[in-house]
């Protein structure tokens, strides 16, 4: 952004509906103008009616060898109860993608997430559905095509662990990030003592609470304001599985459920023990590296930046080139010391990607895609926006997003080394 939408952007960014106002009455204006140029920094790979989803899982196997995908049957609209996409990889081979297989349906999906579809190992995946209007998981052997399903939702996985929460009630708190489906969601509730964060046995399929949403909210305010919904939803484990992060969030009961507040949390599985990221009570994606530091879109002091965390030194707070990376945006470690996010679409409908250095705070551009106009949220209960949600493989060498630069959304691969 540059600095009158910063300004901007400062003074409404605390009242949603007049933010999408004026976005939409801003890039309107633009609309008039031609189409702006494209840029890549080497030519994409891309296929047309896939998508993947979130930033913070790789599709990538970890020889590099299949892609992990989701294929529509529609794309400008939300999912209805029942309402399939069909789970799949592609064959990969030195940055092409060949042909899809086809693993099995997904009956709970949205846009931003998938369904969660992530590899367990080389030859598992796993990813949400729901049987009889109950939601569960589903493990798919790839090489013998067995499947075992378990009875709850997944969010991250680690070895043969999982984290899970109500998807029922991040659908009432954050509509189009949850599913359509009923669950122990105690939505009638501000801050339950029986639901909340739940590790996830995927051998037995057993869940243990580990943190309810009394216990957060209590950690967090001192107190359960019960003018508000509390939810959790966005979690990951650390590389080597000590700790799990998730962003805990309260919403108003009553009024504008945009109006959201936000930490970061940590839990530590070996200690037993929650801390909070001096965020500033902010906070909206974030990964991990193998450091155990977190890269995170926060707001602090006013202004809206990606700022490194370090579970080693929970005060250590550090803006990485503030000045260029000044709007929100979806994080994917390359190395330890290097990750690359991108932007929404700018005035022009133009989204970019960037690959940045925290060592030294240097910020290349490598691409710049349009977003048509058809794809813009229409409303903060139909999100069918298409982020880019960069991910990248594990050797570092390829990019995958999402983009519906043709006019249909797609999943797309870019060689970045």
């Amino acid at each position: 952004m540059n600095k009158i939408e910063t300004l901007v952007y400062n003074l409404v960014r605390k009242n949603p509906a007049l933010k999408q106002f004026v976005r939409n009455c801003y890039q309107s204006v633009f609309d008039l103008l031609p189409r702006g140029n494209e840029f890549f920094i080497n030519k994409p790979e891309y296929k047309k009616g896939y998508f993947f989803g979130f930033h913070d899982v790789s599709p990538f196997s970890l020889d590099e060898t299949k892609l992990l995908g989701n294929k529509l049957a529609f794309d400008l609209r939300m999912p209805k109860k029942n309402e399939p996409i069909t789970v799949g990889y592609f064959d990969f081979k030195e940055g092409k993608i060949g042909e899809f297989h086809e693993i099995g349906k997904s009956y709970s999906w949205n846009y931003h997430k998938g369904c969660r579809l992530q590899w367990i190992d080389e030859c598992r995946v796993i990813y949400n559905s729901a049987k009889d209007g109950k939601l569960c998981s589903i493990i798919t052997n790839i090489n013998d095509h067995t499947s075992t399903e378990i009875p709850f939702p997944i969010d991250a996985v680690h070895g043969n662990l999982a984290t899970t929460f109500s998807y029922e009630r991040l659908e009432r708190c954050m509509p189009g990030y949850g599913y359509p489906y009923n669950d122990d969601g105690k939505l009638e509730q501000p801050a339950p003592k029986d639901t909340g964060l739940f590790l996830l046995n995927l051998k037995s399929g057993e869940r243990t609470l580990l943190l309810s949403l009394n216990e957060i909210a209590i950690k967090v305010t001192g107190t359960i304001e019960d003018e508000y919904l509390h939810f959790v939803t966005h979690t990951e484990f650390s590389k080597d599985g000590k700790y799990i992060s998730f962003l805990y969030r309260r919403i108003p009961r009553t009024g504008d459920y945009m109006k959201r507040r936000s930490v970061i949390g940590i839990y530590d599985l070996e200690q037993r023990k929650l801390h909070i990221l001096p965020s500033q009570e902010s906070g909206s994606h974030y990964v991990w590296n193998n450091k155990n530091q977190l890269i995170a879109s926060c707001i602090l002091n006013g202004k809206s930046c990606h700022v490194l965390f370090d579970s080693n030194n929970l005060n250590f707070v550090k803006a990485i080139a503030p000045e260029r990376l000044n709007s929100d945006g979806h994080q994917s470690f390359v190395t330890d010391d290097s990750f690359i996010t991108d932007t929404y679409p700018d005035r022009r409908r133009l989204a970019r990607l960037y690959a940045v250095d925290i060592t030294n705070g240097d910020v290349k551009l490598i691409s710049k895609i349009y977003s048509p106009k058809k794809f813009q949220t229409k409303d903060f209960k139909c999100h069918i926006a298409c982020d880019l949600h960069p991910r990248v493989s594990p050797s570092g060498r390829y990019v995958c997003f999402d983009s519906p630069q043709t006019g249909q959304r797609g999943l797309y691969v870019m060689k970045i080394k």
